[in-house]
């Protein structure tokens, strides 16, 4: 687990192994663009859900073939075509005897070894086709019971699953050139991305009649998961707080964004808006976790003993996690007051929110020093 300079050791779990980058990954602006490009497709399926979740919300059902869903589409469409454009460029190198260039990841053989595929672009690539056929499956599942009202549908659940998958390979692609500034400034964009989307994961759990709200154990889950695996990956001073300012920024835009589309687009083709719509926050980006500077800050703290004061790395992530944990199951339920003016919060609310994000955060943590260890690292070997 890395918590300091790039180019560090990495502890293990039992001891340490050392492993050091002594080489840059591919710097080209093939890579440079087949990175920005993923992202940005995950980015467009982003706006287009939080959109269509607003649709739902200030409007009502909706068909297959909505401006919203075009916008889902696309994105996924956009990082599976630049997946696919730098898996062909892999191939045709080893094809041709060349290197293959390094980047997205270690290239492995698939479909026989006709393919050269990095590994990060075919994780995203193989995310956004997964999606695609599964928006067929949505399609009928239209076709069949006409309008859709809720996010829960078995089509819309192997679609989120699409989705995350095409979002985690953006990571995974960044990962492996972080060495180079300019993917250090991805991670910072492409983990807020996961954290807005992954509690919409939860909604799977709906039908289960959990005691906490699904969505909210989503929230207490991946923010630390994901705050605390940016920052391990990164392994740089200001790390965590830079992701939590990217996430504000998307909480902002969106939070702008979501009501303002789902009006514009109603007046348009000349849908009015649900009777009583209340003063309240957009529905995705008011589920974010407006406080997570707070954790972000002390995992800052604790990266720095573990930094300076060479304290064990794995008990820096356990304890980074539990932290973040503490942090969002304390003002999770505060925020929800505060955005939701008819809301009543109770103190028993407090209480059991914080004490299911313990068990989650120490998890989170857990899973983020595994996780960080797995991504690709920067390196210029190649496959022949």
């Amino acid at each position: 687990m890395r918590v300091s300079a790039p180019s560090d050791t990495i502890e293990g779990g039992g001891g340490s192994a050392t492993s050091t980058v002594d080489a840059a990954s591919d710097n080209s602006t093939a890579a440079r663009v087949g990175a920005w490009v993923v992202l940005l497709g995950t980015a467009v399926t982003l706006v287009g859900l939080s959109w269509d979740i607003q649709w739902h919300n200030d409007v009502g059902p909706d068909t297959f073939f909505t401006l919203p869903h075009l916008f889902l589409y696309s994105g996924s469409a956009i990082a599976g075509f630049a997946s696919l454009a730098m898996v062909l460029i892999a191939t045709f190198a080893q094809r041709a005897g060349r290197p293959v260039p390094a980047m997205g990841g270690t290239p492995i053989r698939v479909f026989g070894s006709n393919l050269t595929a990095p590994l990060g672009y075919m994780v995203a690539g193989a995310g956004a086709a997964l999606f695609l056929l599964y928006g067929l499956l949505d399609m009928q599942w239209h076709s069949i019971y006409g309008f859709d009202a809720v996010l829960n549908t078995p089509s819309h659940v192997a679609l989120f699953l699409s989705i995350t998958l095409t979002m985690i390979g953006s990571i995974m692609v960044f990962a492996s050139h972080r060495d180079h500034r300019w993917a250090q400034f991805g991670i910072v964009f492409a983990i807020p991305i996961l954290i807005t989307f992954a509690p919409i994961l939860a909604q799977a759990l709906n039908n289960l009649n959990l005691p906490v709200n699904s969505t909210i154990l989503g929230v207490l889950f991946f923010g630390p998961l994901l705050l605390v695996l940016g920052a391990a990956a990164l392994a740089r001073p200001g790390a965590a707080i830079a992701i939590a300012a990217a996430l504000g920024a998307i909480q902002a835009i969106l939070w702008w964004f979501s009501p303002w589309a789902a009006e514009t687009y109603a007046s348009a083709i000349g849908l009015p808006l649900r009777d009583g719509l209340s003063a309240r926050p957009p529905s995705l980006p008011g589920i974010l976790p407006m406080f997570l500077i707070i954790a972000a800050v002390a995992i800052e703290g604790l990266f720095w003993l573990a930094r300076t004061r060479g304290y064990d790395a794995n008990k820096i992530v356990l304890a980074a996690g539990l932290v973040t944990g503490i942090v969002v199951g304390v003002t999770f339920p505060l925020q929800l007051q505060f955005t939701h003016a008819s809301a009543h919060l109770a103190f028993s609310d407090v209480v059991t929110s914080t004490v299911v994000a313990i068990p989650l955060g120490l998890l989170a943590g857990f899973l983020a020093g595994r996780f960080a260890r797995m991504l690709p690292m920067p390196t210029t070997e190649a496959a022949r």
